[in-house]
């Protein structure tokens, strides 16, 4: 079993009259890459940022390698964490943010991020407030890859590279991977670009933890059953319901469990068709089932936001 390098305990996080974590515990394992994925404001930013010592909490415990991450050059220097709203100063240029990022950084691979650089058509000459979002985006995942710390957080700085380069990003995170293995966090909520990267998914929903499981497990723990209307109901009673839609005589639902096979072949004679559901519709079904109505998720982000301004 992996060795454990973050404990989360408790973790709550109070912004006015909103609780942007409520009493989220976690654990992660060394030399993994998880999915930390949810809806905007969900409270994915507030976690990581609480993890790496840029907020802090209201209450409970983070640990990360064993000790409190807040003034712990020990414990900091072991973590890299890229936002999509990296800030550099003015006058820098990429290639200037990467020595910065090798005096920093023990594990640090300049030959790495140089050819990253070409991977990626970066100007590393160009002064970086004059660079496009997507030239800007290159610049913090190429950090976070050549860092090869051993606690990476990617919060969705890739967003604002075009479908290619994102591609890219992923090719070159898994290829490093396999060869220098490290724990990995990706947010995002393009998840089903990423669900095939991920082996262990942890899902935050109005700042609680609403799955937290092995990606293998959860393939295949929900299936979305269609057919008549009479007979989706007579094989699905008692079951627990994600969603329902139906047109006429038609139903097509999704359910929180996997069938066996015995209980395919019943539907099968039953004439239903079975569909398998898709990472990104099973975090999409059970976020909106918990919420019901949209919350004040997103103005969370914004006072998180505000707040590791401040402490810039």
């Amino acid at each position: 079993m992996n060795e454990t390098i973050v404990e989360a305990r408790n973790l709550v996080k109070h912004y006015k009259d909103v609780n942007a974590l409520d009493n989220v515990t976690l654990s992660l394992s060394a030399s993994r890459i998880y999915g930390l994925l949810g809806r905007n404001g969900a409270g994915k930013t507030t976690l990581m940022s609480i993890l790496t010592a840029q907020a802090f909490a209201t209450s409970g415990e983070a640990l990360v390698f064993g000790a409190n991450a807040y003034e712990n050059d020990a414990v900091l220097s072991r973590i890299c964490f890229i936002r999509e709203s990296q800030k550099y100063p003015e006058d820098f240029q990429p290639q200037h943010a990467f020595r910065s990022a090798a005096l920093f950084y023990k594990n640090w691979d300049q030959d790495f991020a140089d050819r990253l650089a070409e991977d990626f058509q970066l100007p590393v000459k160009r002064r970086i407030k004059k660079l496009s979002r997507g030239q800007l985006s290159a610049v913090g995942v190429i950090i976070g890859l050549a860092s090869r710390a051993e606690l990476t957080f990617f919060d969705e700085p890739y967003l604002g590279l075009d479908a290619v380069a994102r591609q890219l990003f992923y090719d070159r995170l898994v290829e490093d991977y396999a060869e220098h293995p490290r724990t990995i966090i990706l947010s995002s909520h393009l998840i089903d670009e990423v669900a095939n990267l991920l082996e262990h998914v942890v899902v935050i929903d109005r700042g609680r933890i609403i799955m937290d499981a092995d990606a293998e497990e959860i393939r295949g723990s929900a299936v979305t059953v269609s057919g008549s209307v009479e007979k989706v109901d007579a094989f699905l009673t008692g079951r627990r319901i994600l969603h329902r839609e139906t047109l006429g005589s038609l139903a097509s639902v999704t359910v929180d469990e996997a069938l066996s096979s015995s209980e395919r072949g019943v539907a099968q004679e039953l004439g239903l068709e079975l569909s398998p559901v898709s990472l990104q519709q099973l975090v999409v079904r059970k976020t909106m089932a918990g919420s019901g109505v949209p919350g004040p998720a997103s103005r969370t982000e914004e006072l998180a936001d505000d707040t590791l301004e401040a402490r810039r």
